[in-house]
């Protein structure tokens, strides 16, 4: 009787130890990671900042924030910045490559991207000092959240969680190097899925309260599931433009065959970029009317609460936007016409060079709309559930997002191996044998 294919995939991964090694070193990493997420930063009261965050900070930037970090920065742990200064900054660094032709032109040499690697880690450690600084005066706002408040207060808030950003900075490249996936990418996956459990007992305990029937809680269920589907299906659609290398003459006159290939484009090429911009931007005015006391950021904070006309209006505009601006910055035709034209390759009926690259930015210019509009729904959805069936909607967009992109890139890497196992086993053992005078002698 055959093995079921989980169970024989699992098999397959434990007989590769290259493979097992590297998910067992990311597991230790992720561990040492939890491990930290319960450390509680020196002079806080937890309790304070948990109530804070409960009533007031689970819409705005804070609670976005506090998403990616896996409830370190409401918890007011050491880790309470997580990997968002380093993401922030290759953001940074990404976006001046675009605008900078001298760090454009590093990044296409082995040597400039580690020169690039270094000074992203650099600003790395500055975003982080000036987060830290900016959370440490934060902390003192809040009610007896902070037992000695002043100066050394600050400072060793600013120490504490500095080094705790660079460290997970650390695990991270660890992760990326001698792990298994991208390392940044899967500490905010962590940090995600494992407040899905908790999500899962409330909407069970709205249930046992009668706040929300079984009917209503069958409906979003199902929802989830088929936004969970839609997800996938888009990370994955593409828009394959059909490439052609021309014929070239082998040895002794013989003519090898035109290879026919085709250059993906996804349609969701921004990925949840442009959904962490938008509600970024949304969510500052009532970040600086907290700050700043001033009524006119209020009333205008008010306007743009979730829920309301215009932060539906606003938020699928400034995604639309974000996605086509995310998208020109990663994705350069005109490097990728011109490598086509290096390998002599060409898209059939369209010349090479500049008419090939606008060709692609026209491709590119259209299949990201689709993908825009898919990503407003995905991120306005979750708020007009809550605002239909009464209670908080636990799943928003931007986490399947990533879950679901991780996964996917994950998942992928896994059976890369496995591939590249079976294929080692294949060159070992096969044996090719030739006619001639050399027959029965054999190639490994």
């Amino acid at each position: 009787m055959a093995e079921p294919k989980a169970v024989e995939a699992l098999s397959n991964i434990r007989n590769t130890p290259e493979l097992w090694s590297k998910i067992t070193f990311t597991f230790v990493c992720l561990l040492v990671y939890r491990i930290g997420s319960h450390v509680t930063a020196p002079g806080i009261d937890v309790t304070a900042m948990l109530n804070f965050f409960q009533n007031q900070g689970q819409n705005g930037l804070l609670g976005l924030y506090d998403l990616f970090v896996g409830g370190n920065l409401s918890r007011s742990t050491i880790f309470a910045l997580g990997i968002m200064p380093y993401i922030s900054a290759s953001i940074f660094m990404q976006i001046g490559a675009a605008v900078i032709p001298q760090l454009d032109k590093l990044q296409k040499d082995e040597e400039g991207r580690k020169r690039i690697t270094q000074w992203t880690r650099y600003f790395t450690v500055a975003l982080a000092a000036v987060q830290g600084y900016g959370y440490a005066l934060f902390t003192q706002t809040v009610g007896g959240a902070v037992l000695n408040p002043g100066f050394w207060f600050t400072l060793q808030m600013v120490l504490v969680l500095t080094t705790g950003a660079l460290f997970v900075m650390w695990l991270g490249e660890q992760i990326t190097e001698r792990g298994l996936g991208n390392g940044a990418s899967l500490l905010i996956f962590f940090s995600i899925v494992e407040r899905f459990v908790p999500g899962i007992i409330s909407a069970v305990g709205f249930l046992s309260t009668g706040a929300v029937s079984l009917l209503s809680l069958l409906a979003m269920t199902a929802v989830m599931v088929a936004v969970v589907a839609g997800v996938v299906a888009v990370t994955l659609a593409a828009r394959r433009i059909a490439i052609q290398i021309p014929q070239r003459t082998m040895a002794r006159g013989r003519q090898r065959e035109a290879a026919r290939n085709h250059i993906p484009i996804r349609i969701n090429s921004a990925g949840v970029m442009p959904i962490i911009f938008a509600q970024s931007m949304i969510v500052i005015p009532g970040a600086l009317a907290q700050f700043s006391g001033s009524p006119t950021l209020a009333n205008l904070a008010d306007y743009l609460a979730p829920g309301t006309g215009w932060y539906y209006v606003l938020s699928a505009v400034l995604i639309v936007f974000f996605s086509y601006f995310y998208t020109a910055i990663i994705f350069n035709p005109v490097d990728l016409s011109e490598n086509l034209k290096k390998q002599g390759g060409f898209i059939p009926g369209i010349k090479p060079g500049a008419k090939t690259a606008e060709h692609i930015e026209h491709i590119v210019s259209r299949v990201t709309l689709p993908g825009a509009i898919f990503l407003t729904i995905i991120a306005l959805l979750p708020i007009w559930l809550a605002d239909v069936f009464a209670v908080p909607f636990q799943f928003g967009g931007t986490s399947l997002l990533i879950v679901v992109g991780v996964a996917l890139d994950t998942m992928a890497q896994v059976q890369q191996h496995l591939l590249l196992r079976k294929y080692d086993g294949f060159m070992k053992k096969g044996r090719v044998r030739f006619r001639g005078r050399n027959a029965g002698a054999s190639w490994q």
